[in-house]
């Protein structure tokens, strides 16, 4: 909450500025407005969203997951009052005490009073309220974050980045969930890698190339390519060039995090421009996509959308704008 507290107000902010015809032409951020936050088990996320929400001038309502009900009460009623202490007159936020689901499903129908859903949760939560919201949601459904190892590498280096996107927090949407390797350096760079992930017990699955290399792992399946274990289970593909690591990206992944490890810069560059994702990385673990190491303060939530928000979601995110247009009695002919 300090770090947002220090991020300059988006709130009526200009964005773009002209002088047409003796008008005055502003494009300037305003707040959303109401804003619903439907998440699970982690009770930071009451915290951080209350924080962003505050800072960017909307209101929020909150449903946290019933695991975390205490936590949950215990944080809304520090802010509550911290809130009437410093000498607030209104209520900023409010946090749903009813963990009746049906609760949800009424509030999803008030389109009316409520103009952005984020939910922050299992896919299944998130598939739930997008099928349920007559309000607007943004959203990711899943992390199948990659991992590209070109043939042109650090190998210590491409180890410890595979190693820590991984096993650092496995249970995460920016976890990495599948590893390409390049044919060139496939037999030199997995059992290498094996090695590390067996010290954390990870679980490999392979393709049938990495499954000649690295003996008696688990050979993958179709579904393997699409799933997102938030688990200590690895699927690894040889591939012959950077063009198959893409289209395999674009194809099997989520489009929320993907990474290349290279010495070759045209290789990044052509990754960065080919890959269709919110955020992609080069020579860096899949674990930094997260609006506090992007210096945004926290994150509302990380967004795999392309329109309004994109990645990690912080303050701008929260904002939409309007057009100020000021003149002096001009007609148009």
């Amino acid at each position: 909450l300090r770090e947002v507290a220090k991020l300059d107000d988006p709130i009526y902010k200009e964005i773009y500025f002209k002088e047409r015809n003796g008008l005055l032409i502003k494009k300037v951020r305003f707040p959303i407005g109401v804003v619903l936050i439907i998440y699970e088990a982690r009770p930071n996320v009451t915290s951080d969203c209350i924080g962003l929400l505050f800072k960017s001038s909307n209101i929020g309502i909150l449903r946290g997951g019933s695991d975390a009900f205490y936590s949950n009460m215990a944080i809304k009623n520090v802010l509550e009052k911290a809130s009437f202490d410093s000498g607030l007159d209104f209520k900023p936020f409010f946090v749903i005490e009813n963990t009746d689901h049906r609760i949800v499903d009424i509030i999803l129908k008030k389109d009316n009073y409520i103009d952005l859903v984020i939910p922050r949760g299992g896919e299944a939560l998130i598939r739930k309220v997008v099928k349920k919201s007559k309000i607007p949601v943004i959203k990711h459904y899943k992390g199948v974050c990659h991992i590209f190892v070109d043939e042109d590498i650090d190998l210590e280096k491409a180890i410890k980045v595979c190693v820590n996107a991984k096993v650092q927090r496995p249970s995460v949407c920016n976890a990495v969930e599948k590893i390409l390797v390049h044919q060139n350096i496939a037999r030199s760079f997995l059992p290498l890698l094996k090695k590390e992930f067996d010290k954390y017990n990870v679980q490999i699955r392979g393709d049938k190339e990495t499954c000649k290399i690295l003996k008696g792992i688990k050979k993958a399946k179709e579904k393997d390519w699409f799933e997102e274990y938030l688990d200590l289970i690895i699927t690894i593909k040889v591939v012959k060039n950077i063009d198959q690591a893409i289209r395999h990206i674009n194809f099997y992944g989520s489009h929320h995090t993907d990474s290349i490890i290279t010495k070759k810069k045209n290789n990044i560059e052509k990754f960065m421009q080919e890959v269709d994702s919110a955020c992609c990385f080069a020579n860096i673990s899949t674990r930094f996509s997260d609006g506090y190491q992007f210096g945004l303060g926290a994150e509302i939530g990380i967004s795999t959308d392309k329109l309004h928000a994109r990645g990690p979601m912080a303050l701008e995110e929260l904002t939409t704008y309007k057009w100020i247009v000021k003149g002096d009695g001009q007609i148009r002919e």
